[in-house]
C-alpha cells in the first residue's frame, strides 16, 4: 500500500468511510512525515499529536455507530496561527501575541470539524501576516522544500509548505493579496482564493472591527496537491456563520455556462512584462485549454494594473491607520521594514480620497463583470516571476518595486472579489512554475474545472522531500 501520507484528502475520506483504513492510521502517517521533515523546514510551528489522535479515534468511532459523517471525517489537515482555535495562541508570529490563546474557534476552523477534519498542526505565517516571505522572530522562518535559497510564499508559507512536503493533504490559509495563490505558486501545489462571500470569516479574539475593504479583500480557503481536495475543502469550509455579514449562501455549482466556455488569457503581469519562464507557463497552460476544447483568444481584462493599483491604495492606505501603530510596537525587523516600503508606495488617505477609491473599485468590478459575460474564465500569470529570492521585500526600494510590480496579477482579484485559483505547470529553473485562473464571482466550479484540466497535463509535482 502506498504510504498514507501520500494520499489526498479525496482517497484518505473515502477509504476511512469505508473503514479500508482508519483516520488513526492518517493521523499517524501525518505526524510520522512530518517528524522526519518538518525540523528542516519549520512549516508546522504549533503540532498537537495527542489531540489529533484523540480525534482520529473518535472519527473512527463515529465510523463504526454508522453515524452521517461530514466530507472531511477522519481527514488530517493544518490551519494557520492567524486564525483563532479554541485552546491554541493566535499568535499571528509575534512575539507580544504568544500567549493570546483562544477561546472560540473561528468560522473556518469551526466548518473544518463540523466536517470531521482531524486538526493536527497550525502552520507558519510573516509577522502580522503582511509579508511575501514566511518568517518571523517568534516562530522562525519556513522554507521552500524546492529551494531554500527562495521564499516559500506569504502569508501562508508554512500551510504551502505542509502540502508540499506531504505533512497533510489539506491546509487552511487566507488571502489578501496572494495569501494563499502566491504560496501555493511558489511550492508548486494548488490554492484557492474563493469569492469574496463565500467562506464565513471572522476572528472572535480581535479587539475591534476590520476597516471596511479587508473584509471584502481577505477571504479564507483551502490549499491542496490535488484540485479534487480543493473541491472537497471549499465544500467543508463554505458552510454559513451567523457571524459573518458578509457570507451569501451561493451554489456551489452554477449554470453551465455556452459552450465551448471563452477563456481571455494575458501574458501581461498586470501592466508589466513577465519572465520568459512565465510567459512560458501561460502559453502552455492556454495550449491545453485550447486542446481540452476551450475557446482560447490572447486579449487582457480591462483595467488590469489600474485595479492592482487601487488594492496598494486602499489596503495599504487602511493598513497605515489600523495596523501601523502595532507593527511599530510589536512588530519584527522585517514586518517594520516591508511595511513602511509599502506605505511609501500607497497615499495617505483621508475620507474623501477613501470614498473615490472605493467609487473607483465600482466602477472596476462592472467593467470586469461585463467582461467576464463575454469571457468566463482568465488566464494569467500568478507572478510575473518565480519565487523571489530571500530578503527581497526588506532590501531597498529597488527590492520591494520589484515584488510589487511581479505580484500585479494577484492584487487585482481581491479588488474584484472574484476567485482564482492557483495551478502548478511544471518546473523552470528548479523551481516550481504555474498560472492564475480567474472566474466570475461564486462561480469556483468554473475555475477549479479548468485547473484539472492543467493538472491532468501538468502531472503530480508533489509531495516532494525537502532539497
Amino acid at each position: 500500500m502506498t504510504e498514507l501520507w501520500r494520499w489526498d484528502a479525496f482517497e484518505l475520506a473515502r477509504a476511512i468511510r469505508t473503514r479500508a483504513v482508519s483516520s488513526r492510521e492518517a493521523a499517524l502517517a501525518c505526524l510520522e512525515r512530518t517528524d522526519q521533515v518538518n525540523g528542516r523546514l519549520n512549516a508546522i510551528v504549533e503540532l498537537a499529536p495527542d489531540a489529533a489522535l484523540a480525534a482520529a479515534e473518535a472519527a473512527d468511532a463515529a465510523v463504526g455507530r454508522g453515524e452521517t459523517l461530514g466530507w472531511l471525517h477522519g481527514v488530517p489537515v493544518t490551519t494557520k496561527i492567524n486564525v483563532d482555535q479554541a485552546g491554541s495562541a493566535t499568535s499571528n508570529g509575534v512575539v507580544a501575541f504568544r500567549d493570546a490563546v483562544a477561546l472560540e474557534d473561528s468560522p473556518v476552523v469551526a466548518n473544518l470539524r463540523a466536517a470531521g477534519a482531524v486538526i493536527f498542526g497550525r502552520t507558519n505565517t510573516p509577522a502580522f501576516s503582511f509579508r511575501w516571505f514566511t518568517e518571523n522572530d517568534l516562530h522562525g522562518r519556513t522554507l521552500n522544500p524546492w529551494s531554500t535559497g527562495h521564499t516559500p510564499g506569504g502569508s501562508s508559507g508554512g500551510a504551502s509548505v505542509a502540502v508540499a512536503a506531504g505533512m497533510g493533504p489539506i491546509a487552511q490559509g487566507n488571502d489578501f493579496a496572494g495569501s494563499i495563490r502566491y504560496p501555493a505558486y511558489c511550492t508548486g501545489v494548488f490554492g484557492l482564493r474563493p469569492s469574496f462571500g463565500r467562506v464565513p470569516a471572522h476572528l472572535p479574539s480581535a479587539p475591534a472591527e476590520r476597516p471596511i475593504t479587508a473584509p471584502w479583500m481577505s477571504v479564507q480557503g483551502p490549499l491542496a496537491r490535488s484540485v479534487r481536495d480543493l473541491r472537497l475543502a471549499l465544500r467543508a469550509m463554505a458552510a454559513g456563520d451567523p457571524n459573518d455579514p458578509w457570507w451569501v449562501p451561493a451554489p456551489l455549482e452554477g449554470a453551465a455556462p455556452a459552450h465551448p466556455i471563452r477563456v481571455a488569457f494575458s501574458r501581461s503581469a498586470a501592466g508589466r512584462s513577465a519572465s520568459p519562464e512565465v510567459e512560458a507557463a501561460v502559453l502552455g497552460a492556454a495550449g491545453w485549454l485550447s486542446e481540452a476544447g476551450y475557446a482560447i483568444e490572447e486579449v487582457d481584462p480591462p483595467d488590469m494594473a489600474e485595479a492592482a493599483a487601487l488594492w496598494l491604495t486602499l489596503a495599504q492606505g487602511e493598513a497605515r491607520h489600523f495596523m501601523g501603530e502595532a507593527i511599530a510596537r510589536d512588530g519584527d525587523h522585517g514586518i517594520r521594514t516591508a511595511f513602511e516600503s509599502m506605505c511609501a508606495h500607497a497615499p495617505v488617505l483621508d475620507a474623501y480620497r477613501h470614498m473615490k477609491a472605493l467609487a473607483q473599485r465600482s466602477a472596476l468590478v462592472r467593467r470586469w463583470q461585463q467582461f467576464l459575460q463575454r469571457y468566463p474564465l482568465v488566464l494569467t500569470p500568478v507572478s510575473g516571476e518565480s519565487a523571489f529570492p530571500w530578503g527581497l521585500d526588506v532590501g531597498g526600494r529597488t527590492g520591494i518595486d520589484r515584488v510589487l510590480q511581479a505580484l500585479g496579477p494577484m492584487f487585482m482579484v481581491p479588488v474584484l472579489g472574484l476567485p482564482a485559483v492557483a495551478a502548478p505547470t511544471g518546473v523552470a529553473n528548479r523551481l516550481p512554475i504555474g498560472v492564475q485562473i480567474v472566474g466570475p464571482r461564486f462561480r469556483e466550479d468554473l475555475v477549479l474545472d479548468a485547473a484539472e484540466v492543467l493538472e491532468a497535463r501538468c502531472g503530480p509535482m508533489t509531495p516532494i522531500d525537502p532539497r
